[in-house]
């Protein structure tokens, strides 16, 4: 797939386990790591960790090994690479504290 394409394949993934507040950001002029992140959140720990499995799941069965999967004991914050697109999987209160979407946008 190109970067475009699992971005959208991303997307897909993340809204079929019902993550909320979904965004985009395209970081290729800032960013020599990857091309897009996904941004969501999920409603608690146990949602957190299934959307990022879910994502790193189904990357794997569409022959998109993911390059890696952070902080999935936690399930505050949980990060699938798959390398042109970075998914980070959010409770809410580690989103506003963060704020990556201000970071990088």
């Amino acid at each position: 797939m190109d970067s475009k394409q699992l971005l959208d394949f991303a997307i897909d993934k993340v809204d079929d386990m019902k993550a909320r507040d979904i965004v985009q950001l395209d970081v290729r002029e800032t960013s020599s790591i990857t091309d897009y992140l996904v941004i969501c959140s999920g409603n608690s720990k146990r949602h957190v960790q299934s959307i990022a499995e879910h994502v790193a799941k189904e990357a794997r069965h569409a022959g998109e090994t993911p390059l890696g999967h952070e902080g999935q004991d936690a399930g505050e914050w949980v990060l699938v690479d798959l390398g042109d697109v970075v998914v980070h999987v959010m409770q809410d209160q580690t989103r506003d504290f963060y704020d990556l979407e201000k970071l990088w946008g």
